[in-house]
């Protein structure tokens, strides 16, 4: 373990795999995590006074199941299995394997629980994102997704064993949900829903890291191959996508001789795997749309019709308004933003209060020319959005028009799906 890495990030980047270790052992959520933050709390108060210890996940989890054994023995009757286990079981440290991470997201992926409740706890329990940031990937309140967790945290405590080891066909039945989550994750960390900074790259790593476990698990898995390429083909981009300061510069302004080639070549590799089999899937296609972005050399040779023609297939098979959105943006490239926004606005109630959507017709506003209309919809875009290199960019966006009306026209950036 590298010990210049801040204990802060450290104990982000540990907490996945200890809580996963935890459940799968002793088979209960809720006093795992309540474990698990007592553990942090500890490393939190000792590791700055007394150093890291040679292992600190090992250390995270023995102060853990510690704590869990205190709760076990204080309410014997109800946790007369946990108790047993734990007189069974002596940790080794040495033994304890990064992939609980991947095998935690399978594990809380249940299928006595809905996707979106599986989606929603894995991405809180594992994924290391908060409610809100989890609210804001399904376009609901803060409320609601918390009585989500809640609801299917209570669910799971009814079953019984619930985090057993699945058989080898519940693996591939609960595959859906965990490439949902990662998907969510990598765009959480690719464009941070909160906070000072554009990007996440832990996040976006761990995504790209256990997806790729997955890939190499499942190498003719269509959809597993997509995302992977996905996520390599929008990573490529990160040092171009912001500036000195750490400002958002859009796709089409961004300098594209700092794009990772490498990451390029991959992703288009895999993504033409997948081709002999058609067009199948949503992860496929959009990978298929990052290739094209990818291989424009200019904004301007970005082939918008394919692109348009990519994202029709998308909402055929698999319609949700960020979706939509995004076809919008490509509609206004090849036919005029006065299709484009045609478009857009029959997602006003799907996505009311979303800045992504007045972002999107800010754009195109101004593509049309309509400076005044799209300077109040920045400014509005502005105000609701909570990520604050977002709320620069689009604060500045505005200012431009109004001091520079006659200023060369800019086109869309793409809104995350």
């Amino acid at each position: 373990m590298n010990r210049a890495v801040p204990i802060e990030d450290l104990l982000r980047e540990l907490a996945p795999q200890v809580l996963g270790t935890l459940v799968r052992r002793f088979g209960d959520f809720d006093t795992a995590e309540d474990a698990l933050q007592e553990a942090m709390l500890a490393a939190a108060t000792q590791w700055p006074a007394d150093g890291l210890p040679d292992n600190p996940r090992g250390w995270l989890i023995q102060v853990a199941q510690r704590r869990m054994a205190d709760a076990v023995r204080a309410d014997v009757a109800r946790r007369r299995r946990e108790t047993t286990v734990f007189e069974r079981h002596i940790p080794d440290a040495e033994t304890f394997d990064r992939d609980d991470t991947l095998a935690m997201f399978f594990l809380c992926c249940h299928p006595a629980l809905s996707s979106a409740s599986a989606i929603a706890l894995t991405l809180r329990a594992v994924g290391g994102l908060g409610t809100a940031e989890i609210a804001n990937a399904f376009l609901l309140p803060e409320t609601t997704m918390a009585q989500r967790i809640t609801r299917a945290k209570k669910k799971l405590a009814t079953l019984d064993r619930p985090f057993a080891r699945p058989g080898d066909a519940e693996w591939h039945e609960r595959l859906g949900a965990v490439l949902h989550v990662l998907y969510l994750i990598f765009n959480e960390g690719h464009t941070t829903t909160t906070g000072p900074d554009l990007q996440r790259p832990d996040l976006s790593n761990e995504a790209i890291r256990l997806i790729r476990s997955i890939h190499r698990l499942l190498p003719d898995d269509t959809e597993v191959t997509g995302l992977l390429a996905l996520m390599l083909l929008t990573d490529s981009r990160r040092t171009a996508r912001t500036g000195i300061h750490g400002e958002l510069i859009p796709l089409a302004e961004q300098n594209r001789a700092l794009w990772d080639r490498d990451l390029i070549t991959e992703g288009i590799t895999l993504t033409t795997s997948t081709l002999a089999s058609g067009l199948a899937g949503p992860y496929q296609i959009q990978a298929a749309i990052a290739v094209l972005h990818a291989k424009a050399l200019r904004a301007e040779d970005t082939d918008w019709h394919r692109i348009l023609a990519l994202y029709n297939i998308i909402e055929r098979i698999s319609k949700n308004p960020m979706v939509t959105l995004n076809r919008a943006v490509a509609t206004a490239m090849v036919h005029g933003p006065a299709a484009g926004l045609e478009l857009a606005d029959t997602l006003e109630d799907q996505l009311a209060g979303n800045h992504r959507l007045d972002a999107v017709r800010g754009h195109l506003h101004e593509m049309a020319g309509d400076f005044r209309t799209a300077i109040a919809y920045y400014t509005r875009a502005a105000n609701h959005t909570t990520s604050t290199p977002e709320r620069n960019y689009l604060t500045l966006r505005a200012a431009h028009l109004r001091h520079h009306p006659l200023n060369q026209r800019r086109p869309p950036w793409e809104a995350k799906l």
